[in-house]
């Protein structure tokens, strides 16, 4: 599964400025809806285009690999490797 961190990349970004960011304003910046936005950043398993992925790495001033980790399944349901 694939694991969007765009929480965390705001928070550091809203650390290292002092300011906050809303997903408001990075909706008007980027043209992601902001229902698109909650979506990567709340739902588990949500499936976007790689088209936001670069709108977010552009407003945001990261790599893919901040804002996305693959996890394998086995970890997020507790099965062993055996």
């Amino acid at each position: 599964m694939i694991r969007f961190k765009i929480k965390e990349v705001i928070s550091e970004r809203e650390f290292l400025s002092g300011k906050r960011i809303t997903q408001d304003e990075i909706s008007q910046s980027t043209g992601i809806h902001r229902t698109t936005l909650s979506k990567i950043s709340g739902q588990r398993g949500y499936n976007t285009t790689t088209d936001n992925i670069d709108k977010l790495c552009r407003y945001l001033g990261c790599k893919v690999e901040d804002l996305m980790q693959y996890i394998p399944d086995e970890d997020i349901l507790g099965i062993s490797g055996q």
